[in-house]
């Protein structure tokens, strides 16, 4: 059998802010949290730990006392699902997303930024 991809961990300045930033855009909620460490997921996922097919994967925040300094060697690409590119671009700008030039050039997707400097992609067309 093989892993399944089930946690991505975020290095992070503001764990609460950053996981609230996140939770806005994926609808995810809070699943667990302390002073430093936040757990987001899907609040569709099922319980328990027999979970047939595809898990929305979660996001775990944490704090390190390290700034981002240079472009993400991994990155989240989003497809929006209940509107055009466009719109979803704006919406993630108004969460305090900025728009980013990682030298991508004339794309079909759109790189903007968490309020921390990660970089993650808007997609166009593609069905998730």
């Amino acid at each position: 059998m093989a892993s399944k991809f089930t946690e991505l961990a975020i290095d992070c300045a503001d764990p609460h802010a950053l996981a609230g930033f996140w939770c806005a855009v994926l609808g995810y909620e809070v699943q667990d949290e302390d002073d430093e460490i936040v757990m987001i997921g899907s609040p569709q996922v099922p319980e328990g730990k027999r979970r047939p097919g595809p898990v929305p994967p979660t996001l775990t925040f944490a704090p390190v006392p390290e700034g981002k300094v240079v472009k993400n060697r991994l990155h989240l690409d989003l497809n929006p699902t209940d509107r055009d590119q466009a719109a979803e671009v704006e919406r993630l700008l108004g969460l305090g997303a900025r728009r980013a030039d990682v030298g991508q050039g004339e794309q079909s997707w759109v790189v903007l930024t968490d309020p921390e400097g990660n970089e993650f992609c808007v997609l166009a067309g593609r069905c998730p």
